[in-house]
C-alpha cells in the first residue's frame, strides 16, 4: 500500500519541484494500491509542485450527441430539445482517458477552460490562467492551454499512461506545416439556464495522419527519449515519463513536418 508521501517523494525524484506547472496524464491502477486512492494522488502531485504549483489534465467531455451529427456536423432538430448542453464547470469529462480528470476537475478549486473538446482542468497557482479564455474553434492551437503550457515552461507526466496519449502532440499538430482537415460540428454550450447552439471549427484530431501509424504521438515520444532529453521513472509502480513541455513540442512539430511527406 502506497502513501501519499511516498509518492510525493517518487515524483520529486523523477523532476517534479516546487513552483512546477505539469499536465498529467494517469493511469491510477499502474500505480498499485494507494491509501486514499485517487485523491491521495492528486494530494502527491500538489505537494511536489507546491503551493506556487499546478497540476492540469485534459478533460473534454461526455459528448455523447455525437453519433447524431449527418454530414454537415448539425444535429437534427428533433433531437435538439433533449441533448444536455456543455457547462464548463460541470461536464463530467470524458473517461475515455481514465478516471484521472474527473477527480481533478471535481477538485475543491479546480478550474475548468471553455473548449468543449479541447478543456482542460487545473487545481493550484496558475489554474486559473492556465484554463482562462481557452479559444472555442481551434482550441488545440495558439492561446489554448497547451499553447500557455509550453510557453511558461511546464512539463507533462505520463504517470503510467500510454505514450501515445500525450495531448501536447495534438498542440503540435496544430502547429506543423501539413495539409489539415477542418471539420466542423454543432455545439449545445449552457447560457442562461438554456442552450446555445453554435458550430464550432477545429482540425481534425481524432483519427492519426493518412500515412502516419495508429500510435505516432507514442513513437515520437519515444524518439524524443531516445535523443537524451526527458526522464523515465517509477512512481509507485508506474512506469513513468517526465518531459519539459516546450522541447516536447518543437521535437513534435519537426518530426510531424518532417515524416508527414514520406509517410503520406
Amino acid at each position: 500500500m502506497r502513501t501519499r508521501a511516498e509518492l510525493a517523494a517518487d515524483l520529486r525524484t523523477l523532476g517534479l519541484g516546487p513552483g512546477d506547472l505539469v499536465m498529467v496524464h494517469a493511469a491510477l491502477r499502474r500505480i498499485g494500491p494507494v491509501l486514499g486512492s485517487g485523491d491521495a494522488v492528486i494530494g502527491a502531485l500538489r505537494d511536489a509542485v507546491g503551493p506556487d504549483g499546478t497540476v492540469a489534465a485534459y478533460a473534454d467531455w461526455e459528448a455523447n450527441y455525437e453519433d447524431l451529427l449527418d454530414e454537415h456536423g448539425r444535429v437534427p432538430m428533433w433531437w435538439r430539445a433533449h441533448v444536455p448542453p456543455f457547462d464548463p464547470a460541470e461536464s463530467r469529462a470524458i473517461r475515455d482517458n481514465g478516471i484521472f480528470p474527473e477527480l481533478l476537475r471535481t477538485t475543491r478549486g479546480a478550474a475548468a477552460s471553455g473548449n468543449p473538446g479541447a478543456r482542460m482542468v487545473a487545481v493550484g497557482a496558475g489554474a486559473a490562467w492556465l484554463t482562462a479564455d481557452h479559444p472555442v474553434d481551434y482550441g488545440y492551437g495558439p492561446g489554448s492551454p497547451l499553447a500557455k503550457l509550453a510557453h511558461a515552461g511546464g512539463k507533462v507526466l505520463m504517470l503510467g499512461a500510454p505514450l501515445d496519449t500525450m495531448t501536447l502532440i495534438h498542440h503540435a499538430e496544430h502547429l506543423a506545416d501539413i495539409p489539415k482537415r477542418v471539420l466542423r460540428k454543432e455545439v449545445p454550450f449552457a447560457a442562461g439556464g438554456g442552450t446555445d447552439w453554435r458550430t464550432v471549427e477545429e482540425f481534425d484530431t481524432a483519427d492519426p495522419r493518412e500515412g502516419f501509424a495508429d500510435d505516432y504521438f507514442g513513437m515520437i515520444v519515444e524518439a524524443f527519449l531516445a535523443s537524451g532529453q526527458g526522464v523515465r521513472g517509477k512512481v509507485g509502480d508506474a512506469d513513468s515519463v517526465l518531459v519539459n513541455a516546450a522541447p516536447m513540442l518543437a521535437f513534435a512539430v519537426e518530426w510531424i513536418e518532417a515524416n508527414a511527406p514520406e509517410l503520406s
